[in-house]
């Protein structure tokens, strides 16, 4: 019997709750992939009727918005302040932080990409308000103003998206956005993705009308003419 199924069987025994639940689809995520993810399966793992896990979730829609919530939850906190003295070491840090995160659940990881956002300002795979508002109020202690700060933000987040979901797949992970299962345990209950909650003083909050500014051309160019200056100073060296 293999670890995680005795977990499973030692949480049923002392009964559930939501993190419970959460823990237990991403153990099955990791091991089968979120395509193969439902309430039926996952009750199974967890030795309940699928029913029983509704009175901690509210559907299939809500155990993935949970898993990615506990992906990212923490994260600020796994930051290694000693390598935050400047901006560089922070970005440097919290990049290796969530490509931890990427190799870790190399199934799981895609969600955080292909799951619907509490908003649309807010990008994968910096999506969690905790770490957004981190690093927004971070950057601004080195410096930054808010024009500078929003575009970091955009051109930081769209290296890890690019970068950490290839990684991912080369691991095995699916980047297709999951399907709706024909399976939900015999129930049809109202999903949701969850609200967004924005507390008053956020740095995330102030600043949410330049997160919503759509400047998609622009970041490719400048992606893109970034990209061929380096490869052409590595041909000329």
């Amino acid at each position: 019997m293999t670890s995680g199924a005795t977990e499973e069987r030692r949480i049923a025994g002392r009964g559930l709750d939501r993190a419970a639940v959460l823990a237990a689809a991403l153990r099955s995520i990791d091991r089968n992939g979120a395509q193969r993810l439902t309430m039926r399966g996952l009750g199974q793992q967890l030795g309940v009727q699928a029913m029983s896990l509704y009175r901690y979730v509210s559907g299939r829609e809500d155990v993935l918005e949970g898993v990615v919530a506990s992906l990212l939850d923490g994260l600020v906190d796994r930051v290694d302040p000693q390598l935050s003295s400047t901006w560089q070491g922070y970005l440097q840090t919290l990049a290796h932080t969530i490509r931890a995160v990427a190799i870790d659940h190399p199934n799981a990881f895609p969600l955080v990409a292909t799951r619907h956002p509490a908003a649309p300002w807010l990008r994968p795979p910096l999506r969690s308000l905790e770490v957004v508002d981190h690093f927004l109020v971070t950057l601004g202690r080195f410096g930054f103003n808010d024009d500078q700060v929003v575009q970091v933000y955009r051109s930081f987040s769209s290296f890890l998206l690019g970068h950490l979901l290839l990684e991912a797949s080369l691991h095995g992970g699916e980047t297709s956005p999951v399907e709706e299962p024909i399976d939900e345990g015999d129930a049809h209950f109202p999903s949701s993705d969850g609200t967004l909650e924005l507390p008053p003083g956020s740095e995330v909050l102030r600043l949410q009308s330049k997160l919503s500014e759509d400047h998609g051309h622009e970041e490719f160019e400048m992606s893109l003419e970034t990209l061929l200056d380096r490869l052409e100073l590595g041909v000329t060296q």
